[in-house]
């Protein structure tokens, strides 16, 4: 048997990764079937033209194996492979070693294997694709031997669209992965160390599956609260955590969504940033469920991490006050959203001698060699022109200062 012939039995007996309808997996599968026919030409073609998009055959084989959601992966991610059938387990090893093999296979095994002479001559006049690439870490040589390897893997990276993805959007009731999030990370963000260890603290006991609450973040813009939560992601996304963002307008999914990770081992925090509604806003009772009170409320991989400029989270006119006449059954409803979150976090503007302080360390951290008096002085010039100080207002100016200097010119 040939090997071109015995890599298309392998994948038509792959069994835990299932691959057939993977598009470039097909593409071979197809190609494979086609020889001994014209058809060949057309499908090397075609695979091909897909192939070359990624590093080479290999390192996209590895890729699927170590991003696939199966029995195996999803276990491995929670630490319960003990529990797992040993039949399964042999199903694993035994797949990995068909994938390394057709991972490894040529444009020279095509036309090897394709007994019309004319076309096997065609199909060696085609560009080759790479055959001999790396893998993806960990899996290196003998994949079927690193059962342990891609264990420890899972438990880190998690598996499927989880292990691809760490931040997602959530778009026409579907998981849209986010391809390039914000790089922020806990040490960029100056002063409000009170503030930061409190959500530390909160997801570190979340992923260490003890209890933790959900949280608001509020107080004043410009302050950090989104991008304290941005940087926690940063710094736990390879302990398991996995950030889902919403908009206000996609609060009435909160309970579809839950369903769909509620089997998941990850832990997910789903972010809701800038968040603030009326008076007679329906997403608000749904809100108040999901954080407590319902029967799908609490999923201890789940946690709400939300952001507003309003302690209180409702917008307010004098003349609701004026109209109501039961006010404090209305006060009431509306300070039980936020007392629902079980931890709230303020952030407010800095004083004077804060915002300096921030200013000269965000400075330090660029490698800014400017004159001191120089730059409080322009900072505090900045500030009163945009309206006040904040983390965000130091930052931008230092980004102004950053660009003036690396161009040689005045600022």
């Amino acid at each position: 048997m040939n090997k071109a012939v015995k890599i298309r039995y392998y994948i038509e007996s792959l069994c835990v990764y299932d691959f057939k309808q993977d598009e470039i997996i097909g593409a071979l599968y197809d190609l494979l079937n086609s020889l001994d026919s014209e058809a060949v030409l057309i499908k090397q073609s075609r695979f091909f033209n897909l192939i070359s998009s990624h590093h080479s055959f290999r390192h996209y084989v590895s890729k699927l194996i170590l991003t696939d959601d199966n029995v195996f992966t999803k276990a491995a991610a929670a630490g319960k492979c003990d529990e797992l059938d040993p039949a399964i387990l042999e199903g694993v090893k035994s797949d990995l070693q068909k994938l390394e093999a057709i991972a490894s296979i040529s444009a020279q095994d095509i036309y090897r294997a394709e007994e019309d002479s004319d076309i096997s001559q065609i199909l060696q006049t085609m560009p080759m694709w790479n055959s001999n690439g790396r893998a993806m870490l960990p899996l290196k040589e003998n994949w079927a031997q690193q059962i342990e390897e891609l264990k420890a893997f899972h438990k880190t990276n998690g598996y499927g669209m989880f292990a691809k993805f760490v931040a997602f959007t959530w778009r026409n009731e579907e998981f849209v992965p986010i391809t390039a999030i914000d790089p922020i990370r806990l040490t960029d963000l100056k002063n409000y160390e009170v503030q930061r260890s409190k959500v530390v603290d909160n997801t570190v006991a979340f992923l260490s599956d003890l209890p933790a609450n959900n949280v608001l973040l509020y107080g004043d813009r410009g302050t950090g609260k989104s991008s304290t939560v941005h940087a926690i992601l940063n710094e736990y996304k390879n302990q398991g955590l996995r950030m889902i963002e919403i908009s206000k307008g996609d609060i009435n999914d909160l309970t579809m969504i839950r369903e769909r990770i509620a089997d998941s081992p990850m832990k997910f925090i789903i972010f809701i940033d800038d968040l603030s509604f009326d008076n007679h806003d329906d997403s608000f009772g749904e809100l108040k469920a999901a954080l407590e009170g319902s029967l799908s409320g609490r999923q201890g991989n789940t946690l709400i991490y939300a952001t507003s400029n309003r302690r209180h989270l409702i917008k307010e006119n004098f003349s609701d006050r004026e109209n109501d006449v039961n006010r404090s059954d209305t006060l009431q409803e509306e300070l039980s959203l936020s007392d629902r979150f079980g931890l709230s976090v303020t952030f407010i503007n800095p004083d004077k001698k804060d915002f300096e302080d921030i200013v000269e360390k965000i400075a330090l951290d660029r490698g800014l060699a400017c004159d001191t008096e120089k730059l409080l002085f322009g900072a505090e010039q900045w500030a009163r022109r945009r309206g006040g100080r904040s983390p965000r207002c130091a930052r931008q100016f230092i980004d102004y200062v950053e660009g003036c200097e690396k161009r040689g010119i005045e600022w």
